[in-house]
């Protein structure tokens, strides 16, 4: 090997190395850049229903959707906000002293445990204190989410701008396939996303009234709990239920155990009613891929990795199928949300 071709090659390993250094290093950037990707698959798929029956171009259109979520918004707000915001301070109140309401039934029944491992000790670790302050750490990240959001709206606006200059990064000859997999990319995550949102608007409607007829405290702000980590798949349901079954056991065991069979019930309900008849016509992951996708998100990215791991598995799923099953395999396979509209 002569010197020349020697070094040339110590650059591009050193280069390599120091290329993946930087990812890692500003993989929270990365991942909100992601997370606009997934708002203006959000916006540009409203915006293309909303063309179904306006008559408008595509910009108009999609700030015909953006005004429409905002109005949406603000308009539950005013109409539910003050409700939702005083029942949240109830239950953020409420918690610590149904804990220790929980403490004293079980030591009452002569069951004997080491709740200081559950609750943390006061300061460290433990499950509680590990729920808690993740549900602060995603209430906390509203720059965050702001910032994601806009994003998102300046990616929903001009596709096909940031399409092509992506494009351009790769080598012409591959350039077909590529723009063949971020189209069925998109339309795998547009896909995802509409029968997400369903499912969050069902699982917060059905735990909202369930709640509501078993008088359980803060009904309405453990609802829209339920509905919003219903986003997060696994872990979800589990965060939003752990605050309802606390707040029932501090009143009754009684009342604990039928809100626990009302989550149990509700969640046999998405599992086995809703999600299938959403699926039909959207996209199914396989539940082992999306368990340890989100165990792996969660452990590099932190909580926002969880709530974005989801969406992230389908892209790299269909990625993978589309890239290197089809392409650099060369064996059949179906491709997600593939001869659906997205």
């Amino acid at each position: 090997m002569s010197d020349a071709s020697f070094i040339r090659r110590t650059l591009i390993v050193i280069g390599l190395l120091a290329l993946t250094f930087l990812v890692w290093q500003l993989r929270d950037i990365l991942l909100m850049i992601f997370g606009a990707v997934v708002i203006a698959a959000l916006f540009r798929s409203l915006a293309d229903t909303i063309r179904r029956f306006v008559p408008v171009g595509g910009s108009a259109a999609l700030v015909i959707s953006v005004l429409l979520v905002l109005g949406i918004v603000i308009g539950a707000g005013f109409l539910f906000g003050a409700q939702v915001v005083s029942q949240a301070e109830t239950l953020r109140a409420a918690i610590p002293q149904a804990w220790q309401a929980v403490q004293s039934r079980l030591s009452h029944y002569g069951i004997e445990v080491p709740l200081q491992n559950l609750t943390g000790g006061g300061a460290t670790g433990g499950v509680m204190s590990k729920v808690t302050s993740f549900l602060m750490s995603l209430s906390g990240g509203f720059t965050d989410t702001l910032l994601i959001v806009v994003g998102g709206i300046f990616l929903a606006n001009q596709p096909r701008f940031y399409q092509e200059g992506a494009l351009k990064l790769i080598p012409e000859g591959k350039r077909r396939i590529a723009q063949q997999s971020f189209e069925d990319s998109g339309r795998a995550l547009r896909l995802w996303l509409k029968a997400q949102l369903i499912a969050m608007l069902l699982i917060g409607l059905l735990t909202t009234l369930g709640l509501w007829l078993l008088g359980v405290p803060s009904f309405l702000a453990l609802g829209l709990l339920a509905g919003l980590l219903e986003f997060i798949p696994f872990a979800g349901p589990i965060l939003s239920a752990i605050p309802g079954i606390l707040l029932s056991f501090a009143i009754s065991p009684e009342l604990a155990l039928w809100t626990l069979l009302l989550y149990v019930g509700i969640q046999n309900i998405e599992g086995y009613a809703i999600q299938p008849m959403i699926q039909q016509w959207a996209v199914e992951l396989p539940g082992f891929i999306l368990l340890f996708s989100l165990l792996a998100a969660g452990a590099l990215f932190g909580p926002m990795g969880i709530v974005f791991a989801a969406p992230l598995t389908v892209v790299i799923y269909v990625m993978v199928k589309r890239l290197y099953v089809q392409e650099a395999l060369d064996t059949p396979t179906p491709i997600p949300g593939e001869g659906k509209a997205g």
